[in-house]
């Protein structure tokens, strides 16, 4: 449109309505007009999307798309006036802002003061946030879409990134046109994926943020295939390393915006600027430690027990403090005769430092050797050797977590240091006994599991008063009603157990996070007192904010009531506590495909995979995400390698009969039917899962008595019965309704 006559077709064009005066400017997509709007007498900027993308993109669903723009009116947003077609042109109309771009002044200036790069964030956060809650994704968040008008942010182009991506779909990819900007474009953008939804937004908006305050966006390359490789490769360089004088909180806010997985960053717009609105002297990241498995130095080997038992005991103080991020035990027990330098440890584990140490226990003396390192410098921060009496073992448990806090420069409340020294027991022997039982247990196998309760109760019997039995004790019953080792103990029963020992330890002592934990997952698997059980899980996070567990309880509840943000919060934060362990990761990715992320799943699946190929339930939940892809071969492929991990586990037994059902194979969704009924002639399964394969076959009243059955007996994983897929195609059924209503969950109509 630069040549006088194209000029003048579109003067004519618009001649009924508007005064094109000149061109202001173009881009990829459009040319934009400095023009007079004739009717109401004010000046206008009109833009001109390039014909060839008017062809492609049709004018019916262009304007309509485009007309859900008018809607928005918000003082960070450029309004929408008008939109239409001008000679086969498609164009839309917005108020002319005389002043500069973001990217003029970011150009101009290089790096902004921090001030004024928070209150443009803050502003374009706020249009956003508002645009996000009509269901509106920009899509193209970048400096040159940011006017600065008056000293404030505008957000505009909202019109065409929506309609380009809504209108055009799959034909933009013909055109050679992806709906976006390299340097600021979301990864998940860049890999092409369909499910787009605000958290792109918030990646974009996290890069401009960068760009203002270090003077270059976080990545950059010769072109855009370099620049989105880096992307999908690499993490963002730190921005404080390029501009040390960004406050510690603010580079915090603008790495998590960055996080390469959507899971990963603020979930809205609105966080993200209530992250950045921390004062600019706030506290830096919180210290972070790793407990590595202590050495037993014992000459009997059966003594390895204690010293796993010691390096629990210190993780468990740890993680009681809410001023530090500490690894929980499974994580960490990877590294036992670890060969990996301190350096690679930190890494995968995510922290700065590592404790190490040894356990030697003779009769009657215990020696313990401790010491502070910074995995970066391998410097040691702190160094102490305990020779005492066994009796002292709690007060070295207790100085070494306090002398660790110290080093660390770690926050600690005087509560938190009351309960970091409080003494378990008096009986040592009743210790012993608990090492013992919290050692067998947490293999998970039907019979560490039994052997672990025989312990737990052994010790009960030597000291009634000792409130860590009991958790022990309610722990181990959790882990039967949930199937671990094939559940020895019938659900209801385990349930019941669980309980009894929760609120006893509970008498004893109201201060542990643990036994508010087992309570609180009672309430929702069990009694399905929803509320309830949400306000022990705020208490247990209270006490023990580095439960990696109870957040990963918390995390499947919120879930079953379908509050995915919540439910994604507390599964992140387990991930994050214990960041090698398979049944975390298997959460988030469950969770995800719950909430209709199917991409975001997928990609969790291959990474839990990539860590532990053999782990059934990553093959299950990447299955089922294929099935829900339509790709149904490469789905029924993954369940079938689930199955032949675990022959034997009637769950996956049942979901891969179910999915057969889906598909229409029928004849092996009755195969495996007769399958996992012979297997309840032999031993105990749950009705729920039984129901997975009625369901697949379309079978709803069978189903559903399945599930009844579930509810009487507290089986499988009744409690989520609602927020999954499995068995979206009983919603609305009369018998299903009121099994909800039995839950107190209200089912959505």
């Amino acid at each position: 449109m630069s040549d006088p006559e194209s000029f003048t077709r579109l003067q004519v064009a618009m001649a009924p309505r508007y005064r094109i005066e000149r061109e202001l400017g173009r881009g990829g997509m459009a040319t934009v007009y400095i023009a007079e709007d004739l009717k109401h007498g004010r000046r206008v900027a009109i833009k001109i999307l390039k014909p060839e993308l008017s062809e492609r993109l049709g004018r019916e669903r262009f304007l309509r798309e485009i007309s859900l723009v008018a809607k928005l009116s918000h003082p960070n947003v450029l309004p929408l006036y008008d939109s239409g077609d001008a000679d086969g042109l498609l164009y839309h109309v917005t108020p002319y802002v005389a002043g500069e771009s973001l990217r003029d002044r970011v150009d101009r200036e290089q790096q902004l003061p921090v001030d004024d790069a928070l209150q443009i964030t803050r502003e374009v956060a706020d249009a956003l946030a508002y645009a996000h809650g009509f269901g509106i994704v920009h899509r193209d968040i970048k400096p040159e879409n940011i006017l600065l008008e008056a000293g404030h942010a505008v957000v505009t182009d909202f019109g065409i990134a929506l309609a380009l991506s809504a209108a055009g779909g799959a034909r933009l990819t013909e055109t050679g046109i992806a709906v976006g900007t390299p340097l600021y474009m979301s990864p998940e953008q860049a890999a092409g994926e369909s499910q787009i939804d605000a958290r792109a937004d918030v990646y974009a908006l996290a890069c401009v943020l960068y760009e203002m305050l270090a003077g270059v966006p976080p990545y950059t390359g010769p072109n855009a295939r370099a620049i989105l490789a880096r992307k999908l490769s690499e993490p963002p360089p730190g921005l404080r390393v390029v501009r040390d004088t960004v406050p510690p909180g603010i580079e915090r806010a603008v790495m998590r915006g960055l996080a390469g997985t959507p899971a990963d960053r603020f979930p809205s717009a609105l966080a993200f600027a209530e992250a950045l609105a921390a004062p600019a002297d706030a506290p830096a990241v919180s210290p972070s430690i790793a407990v590595l498995p202590f050495v037993s130095m014992s000459a009997d080997p059966d003594n390895e027990y204690f010293a796993d038992g010691v390096t629990e005991d210190v993780i468990t103080q740890l993680a009681k403090l809410r001023g530090l991020k500490v690894i929980s035990r499974t994580s960490v027990m990877q590294f036992k005769n670890h060969s990996q330098s301190l350096r690679e440890v930190g890494a995968k584990l995510g922290v700065a430092t590592v404790l190490e140490g040894s356990v030697r226990r003779s009769t009657d003396r215990i020696r313990i050797v401790a010491q502070l390192i910074d995995v970066a410098t391998d410097a040691h921060l702190w160094a102490d050797t305990y020779d005492r009496e066994l009796e002292d073992v709690f007060a070295i448990q207790s100085d070494v977590a306090l002398r660790i806090a110290s080093a660390l420069q770690a926050e600690i409340s005087p509560d938190e240091k009351a309960r970091i020294r409080r003494k378990p027991t008096v009986d040592l022997e009743a210790y012993h006994l608990y090492l013992k039982g919290r050692y067998s247990s947490q293999r998970f196998t039907s019979d560490g599991i039994d052997r672990g309760i025989e312990y737990y109760e052994e010790a009960i019997r030597r000291d009634p008063g000792y409130a860590l039995a009991y958790v022990g004790l309610g722990l181990a019953y959790v882990a039967s009603s949930m199937g671990y080792g094939g559940g020895s103990v019938a659900p209801d029963v385990a349930y019941r157990r669980a309980r009894a020992s929760a609120l006893r330890a509970l008498e004893i002592d109201d201060d542990l996070g643990d036994a508010h934990f087992i309570s609180a997952f009672i309430k929702y698997a069990f009694e399905f007192t929803w509320t309830d059980a949400e306000e022990e899980f705020r208490r247990a996070f209270e006490l023990s904010p580095g439960s990696d567990f109870a957040h990963d309880a918390a995390g499947l509840m919120f879930a079953a009531l379908e509050r995915w943000d919540e439910a994604l919060e507390h599964l992140g934060r387990a991930r994050e506590l214990d960041p090698l362990v398979a049944a975390h990761v298997s959460s988030l990715a469950t969770v995800l495909l719950r909430a209709g992320r199917v991409d975001e799943c997928i990609a969790e699946a291959h990474k839990l995979l990539e860590l532990h190929p053999d782990f059934p339930n990553g093959h299950a939940v990447l299955g089922w995400a294929h099935i829900l892809k339509d790709e149904a071969d490469r789905g029924i492929a993954e369940l079938e390698r689930a199955v032949s991990l675990v022959p034997d586990n009637p769950m996956f037994l049942a979901q891969l009969g179910q999915a057969y059902g889906m598909v229409g194979e029928i004849d092996e969704a009755h195969r495996i039917l007769r399958q996992v009924q012979d297997m309840s002639r032999q031993r105990h399964v749950s009705s729920y899962h039984l129901a997975y394969v009625y369901t697949g076959l379309g079978e709803k009243e069978k189903a559903i008595d399945c599930l009844e059955e579930a509810y009487a007996e507290r089986a499988g994983g009744l409690y989520g019965v609602k927020g999954s897929f499995l068995f979206r195609t009983l919603h609305g059924h009369p018998r299903f309704t009121r099994l909800m209503r039995k839950m107190n969950l209200e089912e959505t109509p």
